[in-house]
């Protein structure tokens, strides 16, 4: 009887440990918001997913550190067969890797001493060609920070199949990063916004070199781990299958469990482009840390003046609306609608996943969809706008 009776006590204090690495859920008033313009959030979806935009979605929303809103839709899978979706499913999150994972990593290794912004990328990836014009002269050298701002003069992307044959299939990523090292560059470092996946591949490379440890294993150590987020991490164990939403099928199967993205696959699922998986409550605790200043629960992740740094427009590249890893105002920030405040930022995700932070108003709001599924011809841009405006509009204090 005693020993059930501490374990019964043991239980408490883990499930009470667990509760606490989420953030606690609050009445709709209380958290300021306009009921009756809130619930249209959910009609707007429901209609998209009538229209066959997208299968299913997941909706969170949180303001003042509390959940207010956290629902289901539509279904998570159509073939081989349909199934519901269930607001706790694990997402493809595809680039929300980039500011999540990758940047947040390249800043914990500033924060520490171990890397500059103005570093020369060919300081670490010494193969790293400079952008050269018609007359064949070399430009300046490519800094971190123009890999974090989508200004290197990197192009958006390479051609699966031609890297595979460079570098082999799976292709690790020090020889993917090699590969990319010596493409042609564009155009000059920090003139033109040219999103680039090839840039964070390469910022994932740096973070090993000179960690020592790779993506995936950096991210959990420094970034998810201290925040408790156990459901966030690449390449998900098969055991978990059933909690994962699929993404596109290929060769007559849902991918499941396995990044959507080519670059990503081709390294094994690990990248800094894309590769993580999340939930929509772990990412609510990642936007809350943004919105503490880097500290949630009494772990701090990063300095006021790093997350100052990361979710402000980058001072060198205005013209990008980019921050270090964070959109503000660039052409894809479609996702943080017409009324928050400029300060707001965010990303999106190929798959149809977006999270989107206003510091001003205190509110997040994650969406997260399968919209490739089941033929990559869904449609999520237009929502995702609806979303936020009615988010924004519905604050009322």
């Amino acid at each position: 009887m005693k020993k059930a009776a501490a374990a019964a006590i043991i239980l408490v204090f883990l499930g009470a440990a667990c509760a606490r690495r989420s953030l606690p859920g609050g009445t709709v008033r209380d958290a300021g918001f306009d009921a009756d313009r809130l619930a249209r959030v959910s009609t707007v979806i429901q209609e998209a997913i009538a229209r066959k935009e997208l299968p299913g979605a997941v909706l969170l929303v949180a303001r003042k550190g509390k959940i207010v809103l956290h629902e289901a839709y539509g279904d998570s899978r159509r073939l081989p067969d349909r199934q519901p979706m269930e607001k706790d499913m694990i997402f493809d999150l595809a680039s929300l890797t980039k500011p999540v994972a990758t940047a947040a990593s390249v800043m914990i290794l500033v924060e520490s001493g171990r890397l500059s912004l103005w570093d020369r990328i060919k300081t670490y990836i010494p193969s790293f060609v400079p952008y050269r014009d018609w007359f064949g002269k070399n430009g300046e050298d490519a800094r971190i920070w123009h890999l974090l701002t989508h200004t290197s003069g990197l192009p958006a992307y390479a051609e699966p199949e031609v890297a595979a044959k460079a570098c082999g299939r799976p292709c690790p990523p020090s020889a993917l990063a090699e590969y990319i090292a010596a493409l042609p560059k564009d155009n000059p470092p920090g003139e033109k916004f040219v999103y680039s996946c090839l840039g964070y591949i390469t910022l994932a490379e740096i973070v090993r070199r000179v960690s020592g440890l790779s993506i995936d294993r950096f991210s959990a150590e420094n970034i998810f781990e201290p925040l408790g987020l156990r459901r966030t991490f690449y390449n998900p164990d098969p055991k978990i299958s059933a909690q994962i939403v699929p993404t596109q099928i290929l060769d007559g199967k849902p991918l499941l469990g396995i990044v959507h993205d080519p670059l990503a696959r081709l390294q094994g699922g690990v990248s800094g482009n894309a590769g993580l998986f999340s939930t929509a409550k772990d990412l609510a605790v990642f936007g809350q840390m943004l919105l503490n200043k880097g500290e949630f629960r009494g772990r701090r992740i990063f300095s006021p003046a790093a997350v100052e740094r990361m979710t402000s427009i980058y001072p060198r590249t205005e013209f990008s609306g980019r921050g270090l890893g964070w959109d503000l105002g660039s052409d894809y920030a479609s996702n943080g609608g017409d009324l928050f405040g400029p300060r707001s930022f965010g990303h999106t995700g190929y798959t149809g996943t977006s999270l989107w932070i206003d510091p001003d108003t205190k509110t997040i709001v994650v969406l997260l969809t399968n919209s490739v599924h089941p033929e990559d011809k869904g449609t999520i841009v237009p929502l995702r706008a609806r979303v936020a405006n009615i988010v924004a509009g519905a604050i009322a204090d």
